[in-house]
Parts: C-alpha cells; sequence; structure tokens
C-alpha cells in the first residue's frame, strides 16, 4: 500500500483564502489604528474638564519628566496642554490614508506618551496597591503602547513604498 501526498489545492482555492486573510488583516489594522485614535481623542479631551485635571494631578507632581510643569502652569493649564497634545496625535494618526508619514510620526509619538504614562507606575506612590484603581487604569497603557509602535511601523512602511514607487 503506498501513500501519495494530498493532492495540491487549486490555485483559485489559495487564491480566495489569501484574499479572505488579507481582508481580515486590514480590518485588524484599521481597528487597532482607529480604536488607538478614539481611544487618545476621547482622554485627550477629557483634559480640558477640571475633572480630570485633578485626577492626574498626582500622577504628574510625582513626575520626574512633567512635575515641572506645575511650577510654569496652573493644574488646569498643564492639562489642557497635555489635552492638546493628545487630541492633535489622535487626529495626526487618524491621516494615514492622506499623510502615512505624517501618521507614523503622531503613532511614535504617541509611543513616547505611553511609555511616559507607564512611567507613573513607578513614580508614583501607592499606584500599584491593590486597592488603588489607578494602576490598573495605567496598564492599559502597555496594550496601547503595542498597538502605537504597529501603526507607526505599518506607515511608515506605506510611506517609505510609496515615495519609492
Amino acid at each position: 500500500m503506498t501513500t501519495s501526498a494530498p493532492a495540491p489545492a487549486s490555485s483559485e482555492a489559495g487564491h480566495s483564502h489569501e484574499v479572505r486573510l488579507q481582508f481580515l488583516q486590514t480590518v485588524a489594522i484599521g481597528l487597532l489604528r482607529y480604536g488607538l485614535v478614539f481611544i487618545i481623542l476621547l482622554y485627550g479631551t477629557f483634559k480640558f474638564f477640571a475633572f480630570e485635571a485633578e485626577e492626574i494631578k498626582p500622577l504628574i507632581e510625582y513626575s520626574p519628566f512633567m512635575s515641572w510643569l506645575y511650577a510654569v502652569f496652573s493644574v488646569r493649564t498643564t492639562s489642557a496642554l497635555i489635552g492638546v497634545v493628545e487630541v492633535g496625535m489622535g487626529l495626526f494618526i487618524a491621516t494615514r490614508r492622506w499623510a502615512p508619514r505624517l501618521s507614523g510620526l503622531a503613532s511614535l509619538a504617541a509611543s513616547g506618551m505611553f511609555v511616559m504614562t507607564l512611567s507613573f507606575l513607578v513614580t508614583t506612590p501607592g499606584v500599584l496597591e491593590p486597592t488603588s484603581p489607578v494602576g490598573g487604569f495605567l496598564l492599559k497603557d502597555l496594550m496601547l503602547l503595542g498597538a502605537a509602535l504597529f501603526t507607526a511601523a505599518e506607515a511608515l512602511i506605506a510611506a517609505t513604498a510609496s515615495r519609492s514607487a
């Protein structure tokens, strides 16, 4: 009794499978990018309100990178400045279709922002205590950092490809 290798799939079936996977990848990248945009815009706009300015105050106060802002600006102004930066980043990330390089650079800037917010985990006293709601909230930025790095790479690769085409 001899066994034979399975018959190769037809090229049409293989092409159809490849098209479905490409579609899945396109949808996933879109959800990742525009989900990132939504979250950055949402939390960026919160920075213009007193409740958020007060919520981030302890994080900023203990940050070796950002505490100087309170020596120059009020709590509300500092929060609003952060909001302007965040909203700008979110809008620029959303320009991927028309300006992939700008979108990629904005995603890199967002990556820096997420590294900064993750630093609050070690600079803010008590943030990692089990009863602290802030620690879990900040940990989401680990996933957002991954999303920002991925969207940066994807957009910058597209920008490079469009320039060389």
